[in-house]
């Protein structure tokens, strides 16, 4: 089930960012790194994204398994664009299934 993003939703979108963190950027970032992400430190930064309502997530069976951000263009620079996806993550396992393209 896609949908809206809504405060609560912060610990599971969390996890999702560092546990996608930690698969997909193994070997390619330092492993120091990666061990220091931490899902508790970034429940904070999502419940502010939550609260500002740009923010959708993937869900099954109950679990938030993905999601995508967005927002406004940031660079100005492309002046016909008004939009811009900030970031999109899934777990591993629910990777090739279709849901990034449904988010």
């Amino acid at each position: 089930m896609i949908r809206q993003g809504r405060v609560g939703d912060e610990a599971g979108i969390a996890n999702v960012h560092v546990e996608s963190w930690k698969s997909t950027y193994k070997g390619l970032v330092p492993d120091s790194f990666l061990d220091s992400l931490s899902a508790e430190k970034r429940k904070a930064v999502w419940k502010k994204q939550l609260e500002s309502n740009s923010v959708v997530v993937a869900e099954e069976n109950g679990q938030i398994v993905g999601f995508a951000s967005y927002g406004k263009e940031r660079t100005n620079k492309h002046p016909s664009y008004t939009g811009e996806l900030y970031a999109m993550y899934l777990l591993s396992e629910h990777q090739r299934k279709g849901i990034g393209k449904a988010l």
